[in-house]
């Protein structure tokens, strides 16, 4: 018997009927013997619908109001879930996160969790009940409501089996595993049937939707085996068959298959760039930029300081495009203090990275991106790299085109 943590997306519960169909994959699994604990993101579209709601009261919202706002979609989600399963004659109980309690930092709308008391939950295990806890939400110090950003379920149910010690995360979402990169923009893609941790972190991290880069972190740190698969197969699906399908993200060393150069390609429409020119060359000049920018919360990606000229050098960096003009404003506040000549940037720029740990032993990797998209007539703004990865900054009009590029440059259709 073993302690399962399923979590849904909010595709999965997007009507009373998928509901339905999430409750009977959820009984199944419960009646093979297994301890279950189930984390449902929102209705697909009522997170969006709470938003837009708090945006015609106030143009920016409040973010400890928002959280307050937000958090209800999950509470409905796991309200019905619950109701689901009793209707089909299984023990449930539902708790939000300020009930279990999933306790986390006062970052509103981007909270971190730090800690997760699962007593209660474990008491209701043992009573045989499936227990049905909100996503993408907890509680702060001061009894707040907080949420962990946009995607934060998958953050929430990892977690959830971190602090449980769970022998397994099941991510059911709308497609059937991780992909070499997204199909809908290169239909030749093929599913994966397992990644390493540190090659799912980078993916998550530089754009692919599949998973919450802070889930990644977490099934990482406390070695969670994860699986990603499709929650619109047959809720009746073969439980063996089930278990095996989707994608597996493990430990480098849990595989004994020899690693691909390249596992998949990343994207990242949303990148803004910021170039800060002509500031003075001395030391401190990165905190002094960066410093401000990183006090309104604000992240930073890609970084790059040019070649000093007469005592003076340029800055630039890049931030998510919702972030673009509050960071432009923030500097353009301190642009004096600075000695900075003056601050531009570019909101219609694209990341592209290409990922894999056979990289490490594995050389050419760098000059056969290059070679590809020059081959494309693509000009590259910004270069970054890391053990396993190499990201590119590109016009945001030419990337489709350099995904599918470098799809076929490294053969990532072939198995």
């Amino acid at each position: 018997m073993a302690l399962i943590v399923h979590k849904y997306g909010g595709t999965s519960m997007g009507s009373t009927d998928r509901i339905k169909n999430v409750a009977r994959r959820v009984a199944k699994w419960h009646d093979a013997g297994h301890r279950i604990v189930v984390v449902p993101s929102a209705m697909s579209g009522e997170t969006n619908r709470l938003i837009a709601l708090a945006k015609e009261i106030q143009e920016q919202p409040d973010p400890r109001e928002l959280d307050m706002i937000a958090s209800t979609g999950e509470q409905v989600s796991v309200g019905l879930l619950s109701m689901a399963l009793l209707a089909i004659g299984k023990k449930a109980v539902s708790y939000a996160g300020w009930q279990v309690a999933i306790k986390t930092d006062s970052a509103f709308t981007k909270a971190r969790i730090q800690s997760i008391d699962n007593e209660k939950v474990n008491r209701d295990l043992d009573d045989g009940k499936i227990v049905i806890i909100t996503g993408f939400q907890g509680v702060d110090e001061g009894g707040n409501i907080s949420t962990l950003g946009r995607g934060g379920s998958d953050t929430s149910a990892v977690a959830i089996a971190a602090a449980m010690k769970a022998d397994e995360c099941l991510i059911f979402t709308d497609v059937d595993g991780v992909y070499t990169t997204d199909p809908r923009v290169v239909s030749e893609a093929r599913r994966l049937k397992a990644i390493t941790f540190e090659e799912m972190l980078e993916l998550a991290s530089l754009g692919s939707k599949v998973l919450q880069t802070r889930s990644v972190e977490f099934a990482g740190n406390y070695r969670v085996p994860t699986r990603v698969l499709s929650s619109l197969t047959d809720p009746m699906l073969d439980l063996e068959v089930e278990a095996n399908s989707g994608t597996l993200i493990s430990f480098e060393e849990d595989t004994h298959m020899e690693q691909a150069v390249i596992s998949g390609i990343a994207f990242n429409r949303d990148e803004a760039k910021i170039t800060v020119l002509g500031v003075p060359d001395r030391p401190g000049v990165a905190y002094h930029i960066l410093g401000p920018v990183a006090d309104a919360n604000i992240e930073v990606d890609m970084i790059i300081q040019n070649q000093s000229v007469d005592g003076k050098t340029d800055f630039t960096f890049t931030v998510s495009r919702n972030d673009y003009q509050r960071a432009v404003d923030v500097l353009n506040g301190t642009k004096e203090e600075l000695g900075a000549a003056s601050i531009t940037g570019d909101a219609k720029v694209s990341k592209i990275s290409v990922v894999g740990v056979g990289m490490r032993s594995h050389v050419g990797v760098a000059s056969q991106m290059f070679r590809t998209l020059s081959e494309e007539g693509i000009n590259i703004m910004m270069i970054s790299t890391s053990e396993i990865k190499i990201s590119v900054l590109i016009d945001e009009k030419y990337m489709e085109l350099a995904v599918r590029a470098l799809h076929k440059a490294f053969e990532l259709e072939k198995a």
